[in-house]
């Protein structure tokens, strides 16, 4: 199904590998290439600067842009919007992305707004590298898992991993996914500050009291 772009939707199963092209700040940069070693996606949002604005956009080999992911605010389940393009004022998503639970560790729910009957959920630890994105049937469309080195068989460091889809499924709408988890996942491994609140995470807005 074509959510993001035709042309990355794949007749048979394809893996990819991804590989994150800076350590210091969360989802600073990604490179994305087939089993050929052919470049298929980049994202070069560096810096903290990146984080502060709360968008995040994903391009193409030649650097154009393919979809745009924002964080909306406030939400206490770090929802997430992806925009087909270089998003604009007014431009309404494709779809969703939040937590299932805003306490503790919990899945990932996707709600597709073109197709109000497509959802999936995302179950494991994007964290350790291993998690599926299941759809409405309970059927695993796309797995990220850890990639292990072909010549020595030995399994490579969390910022080299493989990101496999079924037949069918949009690769740039999985590297969308692939980018709001890593912010997600950043947000959860954030360290506390002397408030109470996590660093670099921008805190929930609470409605104003009614006066008496």
């Amino acid at each position: 199904m074509t959510i993001v772009e035709e042309v990355y939707v794949y007749e048979e199963e394809t893996h990819l590998t991804v590989l994150k092209t800076s350590h210091f700040f969360c989802g600073d940069g990604f490179s994305v290439y087939d089993s050929k070693g052919q470049l298929v996606f980049r994202v070069d949002s560096y810096g903290p600067d990146a984080a502060e604005t709360g968008e995040i956009v994903l391009m193409d080999a030649d650097g154009g842009c393919l979809l745009t992911v924002r964080r909306k605010w406030p939400s206490l389940h770090q929802r997430w919007e992806g925009f087909v393009g270089e998003r604009t004022e007014g431009q309404k998503p494709l779809f969703s992305v939040r937590r299932s639970s805003i306490i503790g560790r919990s899945g990932v729910e996707v709600e597709v707004y073109s197709n109000p009957n497509v959802d999936y959920h995302v179950e494991g630890s994007f964290g350790c590298r291993n998690c599926r994105i299941l759809n409405e049937e309970n059927e695993a469309v796309a797995e990220i898992r850890r990639k292990v080195d072909a010549s020595t068989n030995v399994v490579l460091g969390k910022d080299v991993f493989l990101l496999s889809l079924k037949p069918g499924f949009d690769a740039a709408f999985a590297m969308g996914l692939v980018l709001v988890l890593d912010r997600i996942h950043g947000d959860e491994e954030a360290p506390v500050g002397e408030n109470g609140s996590r660093v670099g995470v921008e805190p929930s807005v609470e409605a104003p009291k009614s006066s008496p």
